[in-house]
This record gives C-alpha cells, sequence and structure tokens, in this order.
C-alpha cells in the first residue's frame, strides 16, 4: 500500500511539473511591445520612435527621415483603413540561443474593422527592451 501511495504522488509531481506557463520575460516582452504601438496610436510619435534600439546614435536627418516615414505611416493608414484604432498583445517568443532577442505578436485593429498581425522584433539593452 504504501509503494502504491509513494508512486500515486511520484506521478502526481511529474504531472504538476509539467504545467506550462509563460515566462515572466515573454509577459514583459509583450507588454513593452504594445506599449510602443499604443504611443505611436496616440500620436506620440517622438516617444514611440525613442523605442527603438540605437536611435540616439543615428544621425539627426536619419532620425528626421524615420519621423517622416512613421507620420506618413499613420496618414496613409487613416486614409486608407479608418486608422488603427487599437493594439492587442498576443504573444511573445524569446529567442532560445540568444536570450536578449524576442519577437511580440501584436494585433493591430483599424477602423474600417479589418486587422493584421505585426511582428515587432525585440532586443534587450541595459534591462530594457527596444523595438530592432
Amino acid at each position: 500500500m504504501k509503494k502504491a501511495f509513494f508512486f500515486l504522488l511520484v506521478i502526481l509531481g511529474s504531472a504538476l511539473s509539467c504545467k506550462q506557463e509563460t515566462p515572466v520575460a515573454e509577459d514583459v516582452v509583450l507588454k513593452q511591445a504594445q506599449e510602443y504601438y499604443q504611443l505611436l496610436l496616440s500620436g506620440e510619435y517622438d516617444a514611440f520612435l525613442s523605442g527603438i534600439e540605437g536611435l540616439d546614435s543615428l544621425p539627426a536627418d536619419y532620425r528626421e527621415q524615420l519621423m517622416a516615414n512613421t507620420c506618413q505611416f499613420v496618414d496613409v493608414q487613416r486614409k486608407q483603413r479608418g486608422g488603427m484604432v487599437r493594439v492587442e498583445g498576443l504573444r511573445a517568443v524569446i529567442d532560445s540561443t540568444a536570450t536578449t532577442y524576442a519577437n511580440a505578436f501584436l494585433m493591430v485593429c483599424f477602423g474600417d474593422s479589418t486587422h493584421e498581425e505585426v511582428v515587432v522584433p525585440m532586443v534587450e539593452k541595459q534591462g530594457k527592451w527596444l523595438m530592432r
């Protein structure tokens, strides 16, 4: 009887240890990517662009071009699809071989009721996740 009870405990322990939960780091990546896109939705383009890795080391004219392209992109989406109205975080996957790289998957919902899944490549720099 003791052997059967012990065997049952081992099986139960094994089953419970196989429970898969999303690692905290993946939640952080997803939340950060979603926050960047929320900034884009709210028209805070400077704050959105500040989430790009290495932006501070780019020449000023290139940063200006990025800003112009961002504004143009948002304007085109507004004209063609009614603008971006909501961003939903779907999942994030951290690279198993280089844990400072990840992909965040977001669903961008538009005013014309269409939606698009986007992949946001992310990199961790000094404890902060940035867009690549």
